[in-house]
Formats: C-alpha cells, structure tokens, sequence
C-alpha cells in the first residue's frame, strides 16, 4: 500500500565560526567532524537520518562569499528537503539584515525545517518564525561586537610586534609565540636567499661578469628568477606585480603592520562589490621577528620606487607619450607604457608591459580622441551645472552651517544607541518582556533612521556646494585651457596638463582590430577625474 504523503528527506549544513577556526589552532581537533557527528546521533535518535553534508570550508561573512551556503539555499527553495540539520541557528546567517532575510524567507516559504540540538523551528509556526528571526538579530549583534574586539586585538599585537597576517610573506615561516598568544615570523633561510637577491638586483643591481652592475626593473627581476628556475609559492610564474610587493614589505626589514590594504566596499547597480585599496596611514610597528634585510637597503628600495614614480622618463630623453604615468591595464593593474610606430605599426601604440597579460594594445591617438571626448563632455556637463545655478553660493559659510548639523545629528545618533544598548540590557536582564524591547528597539531605530538618512541629504549638499566651487575656480578654467591648447602642444606639455585634471584612467580592450579595421574604437576606458574632498 501506497502513502500518499511525500518522503521526508533532510539534510545538514556544516560551518567553522572564528573560534571554532581559533579552537583548532590550538590542537582541539576538527569542526567540522566533531559536529558532523553530534548532528549524526542527534538525526537517528529522532529518527530522521541526514543523507546529504553541506560542509563550508572557505570563510566569509555574507551569502555571496560562501558557495556552499548559495547551493543550500537553491536547494531549499526547489523543496529537496524537509529540513536542515545544523549545530545552532546563527551558522547560517550571521550576515547583514539583506542575507538574513534570504535566508528567513527561503526556508519559510519553502516550508523546510530547521533541526538544531536544542530547538526545531517550523516556518509555518509563527512563535517559532519570530524566535528564528530574532536569534539571527543577535547573532548579527554578537558578531559585530566579537568583530571589534578581534579588531582591537590584532591592532593590539601590531604595536606588541606580533605578526596578524595568516600567511606569511615569501621569505618567511609563520610560527606560533612560545608562553603566549599571537604569532611571529622566523626566516626560511631558501627563500630568504632570494629576497636578498631581488634587493641587492633592484638597489645594486646585477654583478655582471667584467665586474660591472646592470640595475634590474620589477619585471627583469620576474623574469631572471624565471629563468632560474626559482618559484613563487602560490603561482608557476613571477610577477611585476609580486616582485613589486616584495620590495614594499617593511616585514622584511624587521616591521609589521595592519591594514595596508584593506577591503573597501561599494553598492554598484544593486550589487555590492569589494576591492582592495592601499592605505599610505595603515598601523606600523617593530616587530618581533628578524629581518632578512638591512633597513638601510629597504630604504633605498622605497626611495629608487619613488624616483620612478615621478620622473617616468629619463632626464636624456624627451617625453614621447602624452598618456604617460595615467593609463592602467584593467586586467592586471600594470601602467600601460608606449611602444614606438615601427614597420609593423605605423601608429605609436600603448600596451599592457605584463607579459603575462592578454589586454591588447590601441594606437595613443585613438586614446587621446576618446579622452578628449570625455573631457569636452566634461566640460559641457560643468558648464550646464555653472548656468543653472544662480550664482555661486558662499561655499564655506554653507558648508560650516552643514557640518555642524551633522555633528549634531552623530551626537543624538549617540545618544539613541546608548538608549538601544540599554534596552539589550534590560532584555537580558529579564527586566523587558519580548514585546516591550521590540516596542522600544523600533521606535528608537526608527529615530536613529531618520537621523542617518538626514545625514546623508546633509552630507550630499555639503558634496554639492564643494563640487559648484571646486568646478567655478579649478575645473572649468583647467579644462578650457587644456582644449583649446592640446593639438598644438608637445606631449610633455599636455601630460603634464591632464595630470592636473586627470587621476587615472583604466584601459581595456580583448579583440584585436582586423586588417582594414585598424583604427576602429573597440575598447573601454574607465576614466577617474580629479574631485575635491
């Protein structure tokens, strides 16, 4: 005999939290078995075996950084499963409100439950939907403050010298502090021999067989190591862009630091994307391991670096490239450099100087078109904006009367989340119901809200009697100028005025132009124009 209700089938979804991850650094075994196990005789002694482990192995704070957690998810909203096995609640969502709200309507409108050892939550309850929803607030809640205090603790270890990275650089091993918490560096004496080459090529430059040196730039230095059959540790080939960071580290003269290149965050059309972006003011310590160079030689290294930043061409030579020092490769971040017109190409040409790199190269002058474009649109945009405004307000004074508003505003900010923690509190301390801390969290979120969202109005206006000033005395008289004078000037000349006006510009392109079609305009430049602050 037939049933006619479905086959229950259920699943399990497995996650290191940071001090499971920090637990096993200290030899307690691993996670995620530990769990799968404690899961396991937990699904048989309520007689519901678990047929399928979703294990999350990589770190990651929201749903878009964790794989396994998207595949779940695709899962449970095609109804596979009639629940989720998992350790506690706060392993699936411990994002931002927008992850938990997936992951809250995923599994409510899909009707799936969630098996944890202390507690099974049923969508289709309405106690249980609340519960699950307000054990994701706190767990938000609870990672933000273990977050600062991880925060404040690896800052702490900078200024004791401890190394926080979790890989240590080329050139060294990462090993734990005897007696004490935290990490140091100790030196790999086989790679260590070839950091102290890529300085002394890079400051001293190559001993040559006459007894002379040849000075070696970042990508001859990638390729003799090449060619030497020395590899990096994570890739078959070296890199300009490696052997650059090398020569940046302050590790491997005896420093530490914290925060040199730190994620930065952006909404771009609805998404929000994340890049890594150099920090000149990161924290900067002695540290305690030992250096591998002389701080002198790491000096030098910086100081040669700077040169090349700011004269880009020899003092014998004439600048031939009005592009020079403000076209990136857009794959690989390399400062796109002009290779001369020869018999193959008529036209001069700038081209991605990685070799490693696919980005195709495209005549100078149909860059400069194209950012000549820009710039007259530019200039047409301020232009409109200058009109349109009856006259140019007393910025400063404006400006002032706004940030003071805004200083006002982050004050009563204060004041209500003093006002929220204290409702926690009270929650805690049972002297709240449920009901009335929600009551009060909402009012005053609403109010910390509206206050935020005044900010931002505020700060856009401030933004707003910046940009009418900034572009009345700075960009439009600059951009005029530069129009009216580029065609006949030097390319020295007309570096030099774009540098003014331009910070810099991302260049891409993936098909080459076919015979015939040499000239045609197939490529994107991502142009970043000089703002005020």
């Amino acid at each position: 005999m037939h049933s006619n209700y479905p086959i229950e089938k259920y699943c399990a979804y497995l996650r290191k939290s940071r001090a499971d991850r920090d637990a096993e650094d200290r030899g307690e075994g691993d996670t995620l078995a530990r769990h799968q196990k404690l899961l396991e005789e937990f699904s048989l002694r309520i007689g519901f075996p678990i047929e399928k482990f979703y294990r999350e192995v990589v770190s990651g704070d929201t749903i878009a950084d964790r794989p396994v957690m998207q595949e779940l998810l695709s899962d449970v909203e095609r109804g596979i499963w009639s629940g989720v096995f998992v350790i506690e609640v706060e392993r699936l969502a411990r994002g931002n409100t927008r992850d938990q709200g997936i992951v809250s309507d995923c599994f409510k409108y899909s009707g799936t439950k969630i098996l944890t050892p202390n507690k099974t939550y049923d969508p289709n309850n309405e106690f249980d939907e609340e519960y699950f929803e307000f054990g994701l607030f706190m767990a938000r809640r609870e990672y933000k403050t273990i977050n600062r205090r991880l925060q404040r603790g690896r800052i702490a270890s900078v200024r004791e010298g401890k190394y926080v990275g979790s890989t240590a650089p080329y050139g060294y091993d990462r090993m734990k502090i005897n007696g004490e918490k935290g990490y140091t560096l100790s030196i790999n004496d086989d790679e260590a021999e070839v950091v102290r080459m890529v300085f002394d090529w890079y400051c001293n430059g190559l001993l040559l067989d006459d007894g002379s040196r040849s000075i070696l730039g970042t990508d001859s230095i990638a390729s003799r190591l090449d060619s030497l059959g020395i590899r990096p540790r994570f890739s078959e080939k070296w890199s300009k862009a490696t052997i650059n960071d090398m020569l940046s580290n302050p590790a491997y003269c005896g420093d530490v630091r914290f925060g040199y290149r730190p994620y930065q965050k952006k909404m771009q059309d609805g998404n929000v994307s994340s890049s890594r972006v150099i920090n000149e003011k990161c924290q900067w310590n002695p540290g305690m391991h030992p250096a591998i160079i002389e701080r002198s030689l790491f000096e030098k290294a910086q100081e040669i670096k700077r040169q090349k930043r700011k004269y880009t061409v020899p003092s014998s030579k004439i600048l031939q490239n009005p592009l020079s020092g403000l076209v990136y490769c857009k794959k690989c971040n390399a400062m796109m450099t002009r290779l001369a017109p020869s018999k193959r190409n008529k036209y001069a040409t700038l081209k991605c100087p990685n070799k490693y790199c696919d980005n195709v190269s495209s005549p100078i002058f149909l860059i400069e078109d194209q950012l000549l474009l820009f710039l007259r649109e530019w200039l047409e945009s301020y232009r409109m904006d200058s009109d349109s405004s009856e006259s140019i307000p007393p910025a400063s004074k404006e400006i002032e009367i706004l940030q003071a508003a805004v200083a006002k505003n982050n004050s009563e900010i204060s004041k209500l989340d003093s006002q929220l923690n204290k409702a926690y509190s009270f929650l805690e301390q049972e002297i709240y119901t449920v009901d009335v801390f929600r009551e009060r969290q909402r009012l005053l979120t609403k109010d910390i809200n509206s206050l935020q969202e005044s900010n931002e109005k505020i700060i856009s206006e401030i933004q707003r009697y910046k940009d009418l000033q900034y572009s009345s005395e700075q960009i439009i008289p600059r951009l005029t100028h530069l129009l009216e004078v580029y065609q006949n000037s030097s390319p020295a000349v007309c570096n030099e005025l774009l540098k003014e006006l331009i910070l810099r510009i991302e260049y891409y392109k993936d098909t080459p132009n076919t015979r015939g079609h040499l000239e045609n305009i197939n490529f994107t430049l991502d142009i970043h124009p000089k703002l005020p602050e």
